[in-house]
């Protein structure tokens, strides 16, 4: 006899504040420990003033020809910042794309990797890990360029730490345009199938580079592309910082407990180009970006914090100087920094060389000047 499988969902999306800085209170009541602090709330905004700021300084970088490129991350930081603030720093992991400096800034990384990453320097990517006695070092990979390859990544650490029994979460990061890959179904399909402490989060601005949404995907909404895989599901105004702290403290809080997977589609969006190898205006409107300025998630804090009297202009000059010599410091560093040894590229490659790579490091040292070309380095 033939059955019929009658199944039904929905997919909830929470707001916690609104575009005109407005809490909802019932949402996130004082006390719940989901809701941000007073306290929490201006360190955030601090926080993303100086962000922003760096980001600003690195796009004009590349600009006068000292990076090689740079995607902005504007306008999406509180996505990363919410998500960063709720995962707790040196236990929960992040992998990220290439579009959440916010919650590696916060958790401890210092942005010179990032500028170096972009300015094609490879110790970008040399983050500092904690060692055996637990010092120093921060949970986090590299940037991800190739789309929706952390995913498996996470997935993978977090299936071992459930393995060794160790209380700790991975979040990963991507966009929507990754979520159209094949990576992201597989990571998906083994995460939940193994129910390992991860959480997918997908920083949905509407678009994969030049390709729209709606012209990648026929789901009404990304969230619901975990429904079949048996995950939690939930959309979330990524504008909204208190919106993305709560989700991902819960989400966090399910993963630790063996509640399962969460994939969260944060709705959000880009103020920039893609990259500054991009020029968007030539696939998206001026009034698109325009009504997108409005939802910024600076400014909506910025609303919120004055409207509880925990901001002014004094605190927001004050703080606006400050982001400025924080990054000075920043730049200054990387723009100085020293030219890498010619035998970098052998001695890291493993952990005891081989003899092939030996002799090729022994050859280059008498066959060469013995360093790079100076051309190549950052800033010359």
């Amino acid at each position: 006899m033939p059955k019929r499988i009658v199944y039904s969902t929905q997919i909830e999306y929470i707001q916690c504040l609104d575009e005109q800085g407005k809490l909802d209170e019932k949402l996130v009541p004082q006390g719940d420990p989901s809701r941000l602090s007073d306290e929490q709330a201006v360190f955030l905004y601090g926080k993303m003033i100086e962000y922003r700021h760096l980001d600003e300084v690195a796009f004009k970088l590349q600009r006068s020809g000292r990076m090689y490129t740079y995607p902005q991350n504007k306008g999406q930081e509180a996505a990363a910042l919410g998500a960063g603030a709720a995962l707790r720093v040196g236990v929960d992991y992040l992998v990220p794309c290439y579009r959440e400096n916010a919650a590696l800034f916060l958790h401890g990384l210092d942005p010179k990797y990032i500028l170096l990453h972009w300015a094609g320097d490879e110790r970008g990517n040399a983050i500092p890990q904690r060692d055996k006695h637990g010092e120093q070092g921060v949970n986090c990979t590299p940037i991800a360029i190739p789309i929706g390859t952390q995913m498996l990544h996470a997935t993978g650490m977090a299936w071992a730490y459930k393995l060794r029994k160790e209380d700790k979460v991975v979040a990963t990061f991507f966009g929507d345009g990754a979520t159209s890959e094949g990576d992201f179904h597989e990571a998906m399909n083994f995460a939940t199938v193994f129910n390992v402490p991860c959480v997918f989060i997908c920083q949905n601005n509407h678009w994969a580079i030049s390709v729209p949404r709606d012209q990648q995907m026929n789901s009404e909404t990304v969230a619901q592309k975990g429904i079949a895989y048996g995950a939690h599901c939930v959309q979330v105004d990524g504008n909204d910082l208190f919106g993305m702290y709560k989700v991902v403290l819960e989400a966090r809080e399910r993963a630790r407990n063996g509640g399962g997977v969460t994939l969260i589609e944060a709705i959000t969006y880009r103020l920039a180009d893609h990259t500054t190898a991009d020029d968007a205006r030539r696939y998206r409107s001026e009034a698109e970006v325009e009504s997108w300025r409005g939802k910024d998630p600076v400014i909506r804090l910025r609303k919120y914090l004055e409207g509880q009297g925990l901001w002014n202009d004094a605190k927001q000059k004050e703080t606006l100087d400050k982001a400025e010599a924080w990054t000075k410091k920043i730049v200054d560093e990387v723009l100085n920094y020293p030219a890498p040894h010619r035998n970098e590229m052998f001695d890291h490659l493993f952990a005891d060389i081989p003899e092939e790579q030996r002799r090729q490091r022994d050859t280059w040292a008498t066959h060469s000047l013995g360093q790079f070309p100076a051309q190549i380095q950052l800033g010359k």
